[in-house]
């Protein structure tokens, strides 16, 4: 073990990682404050990450579970985007209150709306705790009996870490596929409020069609506040709370920016795969992205027939809509990267290489190894995939499988919360077209005997879903409404569960076999991990794979090269705004005070040196999900921006970053406070922010 943190810290100390490239560890950030220094970073490690004084990770939070945020001012005003304060916009908003389509902007405090259930999570620390967790650990342990050591130990960590203060939560996770593991402990905010947001029509403006594109001029953001105690600590929601105040927020930068700036992104990147096997990289971009894509295709063309129709569809449906869009064009681009980059063939080049090195020595076999059991694995996954993205997403059958073994007020509170962003045309028509795909995918002697019997029983699937949908009280709120001390019987023989149960255990020894193929190859990537370190040929610096802990990547704002023939610049304007304004197209309809805005050139002081009010910009920054809502830094430690999507070109980039395709997009900081003042008319929050050229 003691040999391994040598390697694994010989290897963050490295200054020459690729390019831009790498998400690394804000504790371990001393390591590359040098290179970070070298390309224009003007303040130290401390500045970045402290535990004994505030730093800029005081400022940065996970938004929910999936996204990340920034303080604005010493009151607890947080920004983040759009689309990840998205769900709670929807919730707010009715046909009556559009918040979607007129925007919201909480002109006072009394008027900023609570949100059950959503919290915000500042990093307090981080520290190596490998050899704490691993103590006891012997050579001869099964991975079985490793794996309750590493649970106990975790747990004691996390029991003596959360019990220091209020609102603390804390993790233990994997590092180098469990080469190394880190304790980090968060204080977490439950009274989260919102506070102001654009319409639609700017903070998704493009929609589906420019998601994932460049040029971009999506106003992708959304205020929040954070409440506390009269002692600011955590607390549940309460009329009695305040604002929070912290010790840290960021000051924001109204001087602009232009090509070859140095950025620096702190936030809570997803999940990566940078050091994964050939194999499974040909799987991913050959076969699960292709397969998923096409079902997800089938379920937008509907949703978007309907919402297309319907005002109250289009607001239950949207964050349902966005949820399924997102990874579905995300997919495309993957894939085609992957492909463009040639990434499988380099793969096995570098394979190759490594096999030969490897011969004598505790490496040899490895990587044969995990190429055998990707290959068991295939047919495996596939199912998996499929069953995923079919009888898992038919609405009234999660319905079914969510009240499973509730109590009957339980399942009156759960049916209520369902219904009011429900709407069964969609969900049939989705059932019949993607139960017509199931039976094309999946070849017959592999398609569950259920399946079978009931395209025999009613001729089609047309006919099955009429059945399915008339008999089943999951799909007629009333029905639900009105179930009495029966529900039991009538919910566990209802046609929508007898369906998902059915499908499920067709899928189910799939998914167990999946799962201990996957055990046996975590095992063989911590092997393999250890021996890509100590190979090494291409590589002089090995960050870990994203997690949803905090990072920090750092680059330059630049265009690139598309393809031959093409060069996109680093940012946009409102120009391009109007250039694609089109009130015919749902996406691309603007709001009119915007378009007289623009007309009467009454953009204040937030105009570039081209006399156009900026909007996004593009930059090197190594970014992936979970990077939604991370603030975009300058060289002075302040807020240019806030990052909120990658180039459709560069999104293979979670699995094989390349500086010439790679690119992640940020709205400029100036867009946000145009559209706060000109279009909301909140320019009273400028009075409790920092402005700074």
């Amino acid at each position: 073990m003691k040999k391994l943190l040598v390697v694994i810290i010989a290897c963050l100390a490295g200054i020459s990682a690729r390019a831009d490239e790498g998400m690394w560890l804000p504790s371990l950030i001393h390591e590359r404050i040098a290179d970070m220094q070298a390309k224009g970073f003007k303040l130290d490690a401390e500045d970045i990450y402290s535990i004994n004084q505030a730093s800029l990770k005081d400022a940065v939070m996970m938004f929910g579970r999936g996204c990340s945020a920034e303080l604005l001012s010493g009151e607890g005003l947080i920004l983040t985007n759009y689309h990840c304060g998205y769900a709670q916009i929807q919730k707010h908003s009715s046909v009556e209150h559009d918040y979607l389509k007129d925007g919201f902007w909480a002109m006072k405090r009394e008027e900023e709306l609570p949100n059950p259930g959503l919290s915000v999570s500042f990093l307090e620390r981080m520290e190596d705790v490998t050899s704490i967790v691993l103590k006891g650990y012997t050579p001869d342990m099964t991975e079985e009996q490793r794996i309750e050591l590493i649970r106990h130990n975790s747990t004691n960590l996390i029991d003596i870490a959360t019990s220091a203060g209020k609102g603390l939560r804390a993790t233990v996770e994997a590092l180098y596929y469990g080469n190394q593991y880190f304790l980090f402990v968060y204080r977490e905010f439950k009274d989260v409020r919102f506070v102001g947001a654009p319409p639609t029509s700017i903070g998704k403006f493009g929609g589906e069609t420019d998601n994932w594109m460049w040029p971009r001029h999506t106003g992708d953001f959304s205020l929040f506040r954070i409440y506390a105690d009269k002692d600011n600590n955590p607390a549940e929601y309460s009329e009695d709370n305040v604002p929070y105040q912290p010790k840290k927020y960021f000051k924001i930068s109204t001087g602009g920016v232009k090509e070859g700036d140095f950025t620096f992104i702190y936030g809570f990147p997803g999940y990566t795969q940078e050091y994964i096997h050939s194999e499974g990289v040909r799987y991913i971009s050959e076969i699960s992205d292709p397969c998923k894509v096409a079902l997800r295709t089938l379920r937008l063309d509907i949703m978007n027939k309907h919402m297309s129709k319907s005002q109250a569809v289009r607001i239950q449906y949207s964050t349902k809509k966005a949820t399924v869009a997102n990874a579905w064009k995300k997919w495309q681009g993957e894939a085609g990267g992957i492909k463009k980059m040639k990434t499988v063939q380099t793969n096995q080049d570098y394979e190759k290489k490594f096999i030969e090195w490897a011969k004598g020595t505790e490496y040899e076999g490895v990587v044969e190894r995990i190429d055998s059991i990707y290959r068991e694995l295939e047919s495996h996954h596939f199912i998996v995939d499929i069953f995923s993205e079919t009888a898992q997403t038919i609405e009234i059958s999660r319905l079914a499988r969510q009240v499973s073994g509730h109590s009957l007020e339980s399942v009156k509170n759960i049916s209520k919360s369902f219904f009011k962003d429900y709407y069964m045309p969609i969900d049939k028509e989705c059932f019949v077209a993607l139960m017509k795909e199931f039976g094309n995918m999946i070849p017959a002697d592999l398609q569950p005997k259920f399946y079978k019997e009931q395209l025999q029983k009613y001729g089609n699937v047309e006919s099955w879903a009429d059945s399915l949908f008339a008999n089943s009280v999951f799909a007629d709120e009333a029905k639900m409404e009105s179930l009495g001390e029966n529900y039991h019987d009538i919910l566990i023989h209802d046609p929508a569960s007898v369906y998902y149960i059915e499908m499920q255990n067709w899928a189910l020894p799939h998914l167990n076999k999946a799962r201990a193929l996957n055990r046996d190859l975590q095992l063989l990537y911590r092997t393999y991990m250890r021996g890509q370190m100590d190979f090494a040929p291409d590589r002089t610096v090995y960050y870990p794979d994203a997690n949803l802990t905090l990072r920090v990547s750092y680059g330059h704002i630049k265009g690139y090269a598309p393809y031959d023939g093409a060069y996109y610049h680093p940012s946009s304007t409102l120009k391009g705004i109007i250039e694609k304004d089109n009130p015919e197209i749902f996406d691309y309809n603007i709001p009119q005070k915007l378009r007289d805005i623009y007309h009467n050139k009454d953009f204040g002081r937030w105009v570039d040196e081209r006399g156009e009010v900026p909007v996004c910009f593009i930059a090197t920054n190594h970014t992936t999900g979970g990077n939604s809502g991370s603030p975009v830094i300058n060289a002075e430690g302040n807020l240019i921006g806030i990052n909120f999507d990658r180039v459709w070109e560069g999104t293979m980039s979670d699995i094989d970053f390349d500086l010439d395709f790679c690119r992640n997009i940020s709205l400029d900081i100036r867009y946000v406070l145009f559209t706060i003042e000109k279009i909301g008319g909140a320019a009273y929050l400028f009075d409790e922010m920092t402005f700074v050229e």
